[in-house]
């Protein structure tokens, strides 16, 4: 497991946090379809948390698009970056998230987020922050709407319906499984909102959430606990296994 700092330069007001998404959001490529579906490497992303011990983990999970197959894992762990302020989720997890991604023996190819791209009051998610930062075609889809509305879909499996703010679709209720709640999926970056449907659709064969999502919360809520087993009272100092570029610098290389 990787071991990563706060970044030098990371935002610690909300002000400087909003800064930054405003900045980022004009990068986002909202003009490419993205690679098809069932091709390729498809990665999921997620984290877990320890507040009170000031911990979160990130997990990066390679699946095989065509099988569902694990091919690569890798996780981080550091101190949280940022405090808990709705829309600026990223900043608390973007840190690790990047060191996870970067301990893959494999090219990640299409990304998933547990979480929102263009769905956000900004239109820059954590799908979105990701997306610019690593130059990879991204997704998010999340087990909520957010603060947008939507009719309900049809019952079958398939049905979406768009997701509003106000009369823009800034992405889609999307029912994965026939008669459950629907996921909401939206644009990160480098793919369309039909494509990024039909990637969540083929990644949910038999559950609600997509595969990519279900292994890396699993390998992610493992690496928790083995972390608070080795440090019980938090991430002490800044110790690093591998040091953790800048957002600037992971932009660059990627």
């Amino acid at each position: 497991m990787t071991t990563v700092s706060i970044p030098a330069g990371w935002p610690a007001t909300e002000e400087e946090a909003r800064a930054v998404q405003d900045e980022l959001r004009a990068s986002v490529v909202l003009d490419e379809a993205g690679p098809p579906p069932g091709t390729g490497h498809v990665t999921g992303v997620d984290v877990a948390y320890d507040d009170e011990r000031d911990v979160v983990v990130a997990a990066a999970v390679v699946l095989d698009a065509a099988s569902l197959d694990v091919l690569a894992e890798a996780t981080a762990v550091g101190r949280i970056s940022f405090p808990y302020v709705p829309g600026l989720l990223a900043f608390r997890e973007i840190p690790t998230v990047l060191a996870a991604l970067d301990a893959l023996p494999c090219a990640p190819g299409l990304v998933v987020c547990d979480g929102y791209g263009l769905a956000h009051p900004r239109r820059f998610g954590l799908a979105s922050h990701l997306g610019v930062l690593t130059g990879l075609p991204t997704i998010g889809v999340a087990k909520n709407p957010f603060t947008f509305t939507y009719a309900e879909p049809a019952a079958a499996r398939g049905s979406a319906a768009p997701l509003l703010a106000g009369d823009d679709e800034v992405g889609r209720a999307l029912r994965t499984r026939a008669g459950v709640k629907p996921v909401f999926v939206s644009v990160g970056h480098r793919v369309s909102l039909d494509n990024a449907c039909a990637h969540t659709l083929a990644l949910a064969p038999e559950f609600r959430l997509p595969e990519t999502t279900r292994r890396a919360d699993a390998l992610c809520r493992r690496a928790l606990e083995e972390a608070l087993r080795e440090a019980p009272r938090g991430i002490p100092g800044t110790p690093q296994e591998t040091t953790q570029e800048s957002p600037q610098e992971s932009a660059t290389r990627h």
